[in-house]
């Protein structure tokens, strides 16, 4: 299977290493792209969904072009976050194992620049960076591009207004005849006028369809909720789910914030990211989350690009996605080489009718997911509530004569006897005042 990259042209050293990591056999855009980019006559807009082996497409061709006789930086490849950076950074890594002599940076914002313009006074070969930072960089004379033969624009699609308001800067530094990469995936308006105006008139454009390495085995379903009972049938799909790991996609921050706060309050094991956070602790969740300490992580889709964890079992999109490519980069975080997940899609019932649009735009086929019966949320709710007296911490504040004073009323009650009142109080103060309308919710500050 090797074989088949040998024939696009790939090098031994890096042949060797791919091997080594399991990549054996080229997905669609490496097949198309490989050859373009290793032939080095062109500009190239790649358009493939995320989970595609985006970043080999362009990585192995970079890393076999480079000149490493020329300490310059010869490839600057631009990220939409730095989580993405980070990813694409530890995957060029992994691919040049055995090209000792190419140096590669990572410069991207949330961190302090001053170790990052250290490390750059040293010969570099390519630098993965986020926008903002490769300007600040720029700004403060820590970097030349001047002879910079490669910009990689990555995920154009979720940097676009960043682009657009550095990306005449950037391209001021490189020299004319450098070549320029995009991939995206999707073709907006906005991605075409930035290929217009940055790029060749000869630009060639290669696609690959969503029936790819990562895509295939993505199972797209949708269910139908009323607002009053959209977070008990989360909580009943999630403690479905209970010891999977998956992501939950909002649309806002402050939906990011609730939401995790109702999953810490019914004990789930959580943790949630988006922009307003300090790197530092987005850096801390995520690790949590690729280690496997936190199951669910709740995000918004720019905090979240640059999971790449292969054990995603399932993606919730609390809200929909207002762009059709943004649907396709968190559905994409499910089903990573070659593995099945599932995308759940939850709506509210006048948004059912934008389902179709979605399927033609993206040529994919969503199903019904069936909702849970009201029964069976009230249950759950009930185990919910459980679980959450198990993982109470005892207080151990509480006056000791008073304790003893409340221990005194249960004394005579086997453990049997106080579950059964425990739980009637419960169902009592929680009983539905109508039988057509879920369970009354936990109360979730």
């Amino acid at each position: 299977m090797a074989n088949q990259f040998l024939d696009l042209g790939i090098s031994a050293p890096i042949l060797k290493a791919i091997t080594e990591l399991n990549i054996v056999e080229p997905t669609e855009i490496q097949q198309k792209t490989i050859p373009l980019l290793l032939s080095n006559t062109t500009d190239v807009v790649g358009i493939a969904k995320t989970g595609t082996g985006k970043t080999a497409a362009f990585g192995l061709p970079l890393l076999q072009l480079i000149d490493t006789e020329q300490p310059i930086v010869q490839a600057v490849i631009l990220a939409p976050t730095r989580e993405l950076g980070h990813q694409i950074f530890s995957n060029l890594e992994a691919f040049a194992k055995y090209m000792p002599k190419v140096s590669i940076a990572a410069s991207c914002g949330g961190i302090p620049i001053k170790p990052q313009i250290e490390r750059l006074s040293a010969p570099t070969h390519i630098v993965v960076a986020t926008p903002g930072r490769l300007i600040d960089l720029i700004q403060r004379k820590a970097i030349n591009l001047s002879n910079t033969k490669f910009l990689v624009l990555d995920e154009a699609d979720e940097m676009v207004s960043i682009l657009k308001e550095s990306l005449d800067e950037i391209v001021a530094e490189l020299p004319k005849a450098h070549k320029t990469i995009l991939f995206s995936a999707t073709m907006p308006g906005t991605i075409k006028q930035l290929v217009q105006n940055y790029l060749n008139k000869n630009v060639v454009q290669v696609s690959a369809s969503m029936e790819t390495i990562g895509n295939q085995g993505i199972d797209h379903q949708y269910i139908i909720v009323d607002p009053i009972e959209k977070l008990d049938v989360l909580m009943h799909f999630l403690n479905s789910k209970e010891g999977e790991r998956g992501i939950i996609f909002c649309k806002t921050k402050a939906a990011v914030n609730k939401l995790a706060k109702n999953l810490a309050i019914n004990r789930f094991s959580s943790g949630a990211i988006h922009g307003s956070l300090s790197q530092g602790i987005r850096d801390r969740i995520m690790e949590q989350f690729r280690e496997g300490h936190i199951n669910i992580l709740v995000a918004t889709d720019l905090a979240a690009r640059g999971i790449d964890v292969k054990e995603i079992s399932y993606v919730v999109n609390y809200h929909l996605p207002d762009a059709y490519e943004a649907y396709v980069h968190r559905s994409g975080r499910t089903a990573r080489a070659g593995a099945k997940g599932l995308s759940l899609t939850v709506l509210q019932p006048e948004e059912v009718t934008e389902i179709a649009d979605f399927e033609k735009e993206l040529g994919i086929k969503f199903h019904l997911f069936k909702k849970p019966s009201v029964a069976s949320i009230e249950e759950n709710n009930t185990l919910l509530w459980a679980k959450q007296i198990f993982k109470t911490k005892p207080n151990h504040e509480v006056d000791a004569d008073f304790k003893n004073k409340v221990k005194t009323i249960f004394h005579h009650l086997t453990k049997d006897e106080l579950v059964e009142k425990l739980l009637a109080n419960y169902l009592l103060q929680n009983k539905p005042t109508n039988t057509e309308k879920p369970v009354k919710k936990l109360k979730k500050n």
